[in-house]
């Protein structure tokens, strides 16, 4: 069977030479991301931009009438959505929306691994933005977001590991690259997207458990809480190891407990997942 090292490398001679091309962004929701960073944009202009994608014009008004963010009126344009929902939420759904399609697989066995990333990533991302909600300092939204890009790098990997029918038949082997190169090539797709500094490192670092980048908590410390929490990270046998990790104790959350067992958290959590899924 091929070895992690020379799996990456003929995945990045694939890359360089687009035998593989690596995943990209409409433009619509590249210029909602761009049009979101700037101080005097208007919820008119963005929903304008929204306007030129039904499915995505669509999806933002379930969302902005869904229980997690319905108000007395019921929304029913794209500029009242965005008002409602806030510019970062809707930069969220926009990348959020679009990356759901990327996640799409050409055979019935990558359609159950991708769908399942996306599953994950979708809980991961919603329990980044309640782990977020209790840290001052940081947004939300944009911790959900970070969340929901940390396993990107997964995908090219994944379609590659197809030219490797042993590797597809060995889940533990095909489950440990993916762990393992997802990070780098993760690091490439959204460099190539333009995404800033901050969720290029959540990417990076998500599957550092003693990553340290400071004294207070960042979105990668988050992200980092947030994939323990969902039990799927095998790096850490039980609770009472969290304590070892940096950014659990940065996020302050008592590793005796489960976030979903505090009141109001899981039905936070579902509700995300209901407006990502």
């Amino acid at each position: 069977m091929i070895g992690k090292a020379e799996f990456f490398e003929s995945l990045q001679t694939a890359i360089n030479n687009n035998q593989i091309t690596l995943p990209t962004l409409p433009e619509v929701a590249l210029r909602v991301r761009d049009a979101v960073e700037q101080e005097n944009v208007t919820a008119h202009q963005i929903a304008d931009m929204v306007a030129t994608d039904a499915a995505l014009s669509a999806r933002l008004l379930q969302v902005a009438n869904s229980p997690l963010y319905r108000g007395r009126v019921t929304i029913d344009t794209i500029q009242m959505a965005i008002t409602r929902l806030g510019f970062k939420l809707v930069r969220s759904l926009v990348v959020s929306l679009a990356m759901k399609q990327i996640f799409q697989a050409t055979s019935d066995t990558l359609d159950v691994r991708l769908r399942t990333m996306w599953e994950q990533s979708v809980e991961v991302a919603a329990i980044s933005r309640v782990l977020a909600q209790s840290i001052t300092h940081l947004d939300k939204d944009q911790a959900m977001l970070a969340g929901l890009i940390h396993n990107i790098g997964a995908l090219p990997i994944l379609t590659w590991a197809e030219s490797y029918p042993e590797l597809m038949e060995d889940e533990a082997a095909l489950d440990e690259l993916v762990e393992e190169l997802t990070p780098a090539i993760g690091v490439q797709i959204l460099n190539t997207w333009g995404f800033n500094e901050t969720l290029v490192k959540a990417a990076e670092q998500s599957r550092n458990l003693q990553y340290d980048g400071g004294p207070k908590a960042d979105y990668v410390d988050i992200v980092i809480v947030a994939r323990l929490q969902t039990q799927h990270s095998n790096q850490i046998a039980s609770p009472a190891d969290w304590l070892q990790v940096p950014a659990f104790l940065k996020v302050g959350l008592d590793p005796e407990i489960e976030l979903i067992e505090i009141e109001g958290v899981a039905e936070d959590i579902e509700s995300v997942q209901g407006a990502f899924l």
